[in-house]
């Protein structure tokens, strides 16, 4: 069977995970740029998922590297079946902690502005919004991987 591009040990997950490396860390800059995120919980759970986003994609993505210089594709249902559920698993907790972001962001916004001046909100904006992309990036590549999965 030919290669379902965006799965694992394909130059388009590669694509893909380094996406999600690259979003995630902007998503974590822009939170850590002010220290008052340390006041709101959803901002501190921002910055835990994408510190445990970062590493997993990082790995994956050197996964990715490997088996595309080498031509060797994982084919292999146990170790795929993990990189599946901490996908879907790390998926659903980027998203709840980039809809908790966007949430308490806006609600700082229409409060009052003493609560969040207009540059410290837009970095929690944009902090969001990255978060938003990863976790595109990252619903993108479980999806693959899952579609892939009954092939092996």
């Amino acid at each position: 069977m030919d290669e379902l591009p965006g799965a694992l040990g394909t130059s388009a997950s590669l694509s893909l995970r380094m996406g999600q490396t690259i979003f995630s860390s902007a998503a974590l800059l822009f939170m850590c740029l002010d220290v008052e995120f340390y006041s709101y919980t959803a901002f501190c759970f921002l910055v835990t998922v994408m510190g445990l986003v970062i590493p997993w994609s990082l790995t994956l993505s050197l996964v990715d590297a490997y088996s595309v210089f080498v031509k060797c594709p994982l084919r292999q249902p146990g170790i795929m079946l993990v990189i599946i559920i901490g996908d879907w698993v790390l998926s659903f907790l980027s998203l709840a902690a980039a809809c908790s972001t966007a949430g308490v962001t806006d609600l700082l916004l229409n409060i009052n502005r003493y609560h969040c001046p207009a540059r410290l909100c837009s970095r929690y904006q944009l902090s969001a919004a990255m978060a938003f992309l990863s976790w595109f990036l990252s619903l993108a590549s479980s999806l693959f991987n899952l579609w892939r999965l009954p092939s092996l």
